[in-house]
């Protein structure tokens, strides 16, 4: 650990007596595709203003946090990752109903959110239940599936910008678009998201989310770790269907492997490293656009 995260680690211990704190804790336990080396050093907040005053001690001292959620979206190089990583999943995981509003903090997984509504006889987040992300995840690239995504339904967000200031942004703001928003570029946090929705049937919503979940298991695979899609949809096209008109459904290299039941999943087949994902990544971009001439841009995230 360097003399700049043993300082943070030391300033944490006395700001934040009660905050959790691990050292070159693995992030292959953090991380859906269960790959990656130690984080040097990791806080666990369990409060909104535990995760700000976390952050602003990191920024005082020069050290950028990266902050995760579920580690859905994220592949962490075998080194791990050097710095500080604030982690928001499952410590900061409150969702809250009132009428018709639903607001979830950033580690609130978005199948959380998708359950909370639909108890409330909520409609409009039933495509979110089957998401493993969190919501401030989620709302980071604005996920979405089966025809739904965060954008239409989010109001405001709470967020924190790269000085350690929180900022409360309108929809229009936070610059949705497909598997994007202002915040994708690291340089924000996600606090928690706001979102409307409409009544509904609580039976009907709960058979809905049950249906997607079905198409889910039978389509994807669930069983082996994933960063769900790895590669965003190109446009006029389904990066799946590319791949496998390739040929490549099955290609591995290492433990890791274009998925022989969805191609558009490189899953960890129980013992991949982070360069075998990427290797095979590569290696279906170059072939896809060799073949095709279609570029395509992975959705998942490397982090080191």
């Amino acid at each position: 650990m360097t003399s700049k995260l043993e300082r943070l680690h030391r300033r944490l211990e006395q700001a934040l007596p009660q905050l959790e704190i691990r050292c070159e804790e693995p992030m292959s336990r953090h991380t859906t595709f269960r790959v990656g080396g130690p984080a040097a050093l990791m806080a666990l907040p369990r409060s909104e203003e535990e995760l700000v005053r976390a952050a602003r001690l990191a920024l005082e001292l020069d050290v950028p946090p990266l902050c995760v959620g579920n580690g859905s979206n994220l592949l962490v190089d075998d080194k791990g990752i050097g710095g500080f990583v604030i982690k928001t999943v499952p410590s900061l995981a409150r969702c809250e109903v009132s009428g018709r509003e639903v607001t979830a903090w950033a580690g609130a997984l978005m199948a959380q959110a998708a359950t909370a509504a639909a108890r409330a006889g909520l409609t409009g987040l039933e495509f979110a239940h089957g998401i493993p992300g969190s919501v401030g995840g989620g709302v980071t690239m604005n996920a979405g599936a089966y025809g739904g995504e965060l954008c239409q339904v989010v109001d405001w967000v709470r967020a924190m910008d790269s000085q350690g200031q929180v900022h409360q942004l309108t929809n229009q703001q936070c610059q949705f678009r497909y598997r994007h928003t202002r915040f994708s570029d690291g340089d924000w946090v996600v606090l928690c998201a706001h979102m409307t929705l409409e009544p509904g049937d609580t039976g009907e919503i709960q058979a809905r989310m049950e249906e997607l979940m079905a198409r889910r298991r039978e389509k994807q695979p669930l069983e082996f770790g994933s960063a769900g899609s790895t590669f965003k949809r190109p446009e006029g096209h389904f990066a799946g269907a590319l791949i496998e008109g390739c040929g490549l459904k099955g290609f591995t290299i290492g433990d890791a492997q274009v998925s022989e039941k969805h191609s558009g999943f490189v899953i960890n087949r129980g013992h991949a490293t982070c360069r075998d994902v990427l290797e095979v990544i590569e290696a279906v971009q170059e072939r896809v656009f060799r073949e095709t001439g279609v570029a395509l841009e992975p959705e998942v995230k490397y982090v080191r």
